[in-house]
Parts: structure tokens; C-alpha cells; sequence
């Protein structure tokens, strides 16, 4: 995997106040997509365990709310295989801060058994982060107006009521 970008003390993907991975690969290719740089899976720099590591001691700073994990495409399979390492990390080192991921594959569509980016990984993920905002970029339905995303047919998902409801429920900053 690689990463295109890391920002720190990031306010415009999640509540509050966040740590940014922008990862890189993507199959998609929205058009009018704002970062398609992030297409190309050699994008940036190779994960490293020392990238992880920073990341992490980064996150333990008091004033960060959690982390975003997008790209790029976290959904991507190769992307999925090293993501689950460093949330199952994540979860264990710094359980109260959250996890949000996005991607341009709908959840109730792609990201279950059968689905095009369903892999062994997928249900880990999905059972450990707390919001997904799904589906890809529309350009026909940009609306700037939205909250954490950058069309209409985007959707800002509770993924713990959604994993334990098992229908897809929408986070509060949606409704």
C-alpha cells in the first residue's frame, strides 16, 4: 500500500477534530473526482511500520477525535489488507478515538459477501470503524453544501447501528 497524503489537525472529513490518511489506488475513477492523483496505487510513499507508528503517536494527542482513513480507495483489496492491521491497532492502543473511512463502493451493494470489494478483511473493518461515508463522486449531484462529502447520493453511515441492526442506519450528522 501506499499513501498519497497524511494531514493532522483536519476538520473537513469526520467530526471534530481529525488525523487524515489519504491512501493511494483506486479503481473508480469519478469523474471530477478532486484528488485524481490518488488513482495511481505508487502514489506518494509505501506504508512503513515507522509511517504506522507515527501515525499513531500522533493520534494520542488529547485534542484528536479520531482518524479518516480515504484516498484514493481504502476499499481497494490491497488497500483493505494492510488497513485492517493498523485499525485492529487503532482499537487496542487508542479505543476512544474513532475511526471514519470513506469510499466510492456502496456498503450494502459492494462491500458485502459477493460483493466487488468484499475480501476477508472487509468484516473486520466494517465491525471496528464507526462511520463510512459511501458511494462514488457524482459530479451531476455535487452539492458543496453537504456535510463530510461531496455529493448528493453520498451517504454518512453508522457502521456500529448499522453492523448490529443489520440495515443500513445513517450517522446524525446526516439526518
Amino acid at each position: 500500500m501506499h499513501i498519497g497524503q497524511i494531514i493532522t489537525t483536519d476538520c473537513a472529513n469526520g467530526t471534530g477534530i481529525r488525523l487524515s490518511l489519504f491512501v493511494s489506488g483506486c479503481t473508480n475513477h469519478c469523474k471530477g473526482c478532486f484528488q485524481p492523483e490518488t488513482w495511481d496505487f505508487h502514489y506518494g510513499r509505501p506504508y512503513t511500520q515507522e509511517i504506522e507508528d507515527e501515525l499513531l503517536a500522533e493520534l494520542k494527542k488529547e485534542y484528536y477525535d479520531g482518524i479518516t482513513i480515504l484516498g484514493g480507495e481504502p476499499f481497494e483489496p490491497q488497500n483493505q489488507a494492510e488497513l485492517v492491521n493498523l485499525i485492529r491497532r487503532i482499537k487496542k492502543e487508542q479505543p476512544a478515538k474513532t475511526i471514519w473511512m470513506y469510499t466510492g463502493f456502496v456498503y450494502d451493494k459492494d462491500l458485502v459477501p459477493l460483493g466487488k470489494r468484499y475480501i476477508d478483511e472487509t468484516d473486520e473493518i466494517l465491525d471496528n470503524i464507526d462511520v463510512l461515508v459511501d458511494g462514488p463522486f457524482v459530479e451531476e449531484q455535487k452539492n458543496m453544501k453537504l456535510p463530510f462529502r461531496g455529493s448528493e447520493n453520498q451517504r454518512i453511515i453508522d457502521m456500529q447501528k448499522t453492523r448490529q441492526t443489520k440495515t443500513v442506519v445513517l450517522h446524525d450528522c446526516e439526518k
